[in-house]
C-alpha cells in the first residue's frame, strides 16, 4: 500500500508500542467485519446456490459458529470504542490477534461474476493467495501507521525486534557446526520475537545457554583455553580484544547473577519488556560477532 504524506517526509510514527491502543484494535476488529461483508470469507465458508449454480458468497451462521467454536472473537459482537469505562470489557489483545491469524487462514479475494436476481446473490470464485497477501498488508500497515510493534507475516503475529536489532536478528544465519548450538541460538532468536513477555524472557535462557556452549567449540584443555582461543579470534588489535574479554566476563556474570540461567531466590528477576531487550542485544552482538569472527556465522 501507498506510504502516505507524513511517512514519506519522515514523520513517520516509531514502532514501538507493544500493546493495543484503541484506535488500532478498533482497526483491526473493522477490517475482518469489512472482510466478513465483503464475502472475503465464502471460500471457507460457502453459501452455496440453492439451484446449484455456484458460491452465493460467505455463510456467515457456518463462520460465526466456526469461531466461536475455536474461541475466536465474533467482530460483530464487539463495541468500537472510544474512552474507555470502567466497567468496559475490551477484547484482550490475544483475543484480536487469535481473530487476525484465524481470520487470515480463511480469507480469499471474492470476484463477483454475475447476479443471480432470483435469490437476491452473485456468485464468486475466489483467490486464496492474493487475499492472504492483501489481507496481511492490509493488517501491517494498521500496525505501521499507530506505531505497533508488531507484524503479521505467512499468518503468525510476531513482536518486532527493536531496528537496532532487527536487520541483524533476520539475515543472521548460524552454521557453527554444532547442531545443539544451532538449536538454542534459532529458539532463542524465536522466542526474542514472541509477544509474549514471558516467552521473551525464556530467549534470554536460551541464548546464555547458547553463549556457555559456544564458549566450548574451539580446541583446547579446557572450557578457559577455549573460550580463549574463540576471543583471540575475535581480534587481534589488543586494546578491542580486551574490551571483547571485558564484555565476554561481565556478561557471563549477568547470567549468573540474574535470573536467566537460575531461579534461586537469590537471583534478580528481570520484570520489564525495555531490560529483555537490552540483555539480548548485547548478548547477542557478541555471539554474531565471535561467530561470524570464527567463520561459524553469515
Amino acid at each position: 500500500m501507498k506510504k502516505l504524506f507524513t511517512e514519506r517526509h519522515g514523520s513517520a510514527v516509531p514502532r514501538v508500542k507493544e500493546e493495543l491502543d484503541d484506535i488500532t484494535r478498533n482497526g483491526l476488529l473493522a477490517l475482518v467485519q469489512a472482510r466478513i461483508e465483503e464475502e472475503w470469507f465464502g471460500d471457507s465458508f460457502p453459501a452455496m446456490c440453492p439451484d446449484g449454480r455456484g458460491n452465493g458468497g460467505c455463510d456467515r451462521a457456518k463462520l460465526e459458529t466456526m469461531m466461536k467454536a475455536y474461541g475466536v472473537i465474533w467482530p460483530g459482537d464487539q463495541k468500537i470504542y472510544g474512552r474507555r469505562g470502567e466497567d468496559e470489557q475490551v477484547p484482550s489483545d490475544g483475543e484480536v490477534f487469535d481473530l487476525i491469524e484465524f481470520s487470515y487462514e480463511h480469507v480469499s479475494e471474492p470476484t463477483a461474476h454475475d447476479f443471480h436476481s432470483y435469490f437476491g446473490h452473485s456468485h464468486y470464485s475466489y483467490d486464496a493467495k492474493i487475499g492472504k497477501q492483501k489481507f496481511e498488508q492490509e493488517v501491517n500497515r494498521l500496525f505501521e501507521r499507530n506505531g505497533m510493534a508488531f507484524h503479521l507475516e505467512q499468518g503468525e503475529i510476531t513482536r518486532l525486534a527493536p531496528a537496532v536489532l532487527r536487520e541483524t536478528l533476520a539475515s543472521t544465519i548460524f552454521s557453527t557446526g554444532d547442531k545443539i548450538l544451532d538449536e538454542l541460538l534459532e529458539t532463542a532468536r524465536n522466542k526474542f520475537l514472541n509477544r509474549s513477555l514471558d516467552v521473551r524472557r525464556e530467549s534470554l535462557e536460551k541464548l546464555w545457554d547458547a553463549w556457555e556452549r559456544l564458549k566450548t567449540v574451539e580446541p583446547g584443555k579446557d572450557k578457559k583455553a577455549s573460550t580463549k582461543a574463540l576471543l583471540d579470534k575475535a581480534s587481534t588489535e589488543p586494546a578491542f580484544r580486551g574490551l571483547i574479554e571485558q564484555e565476554a566476563l561481565e556478561l557471563t556474570d549477568v547470567g549468573n547473577q540474574l535470573m536467566i540461567r537460575h531461579t534461586e531466590t537469590s537471583k534478580v528477576p528481570i520484570v520489564e519488556s525495555a531490560h529483555v531487550d537490552y540483555l539480548f542485544g548485547r548478548m547477542f552482538s557478541l555471539v554474531v560477532l565471535v561467530l561470524k569472527s570464527s567463520g561459524r556465522a553469515s
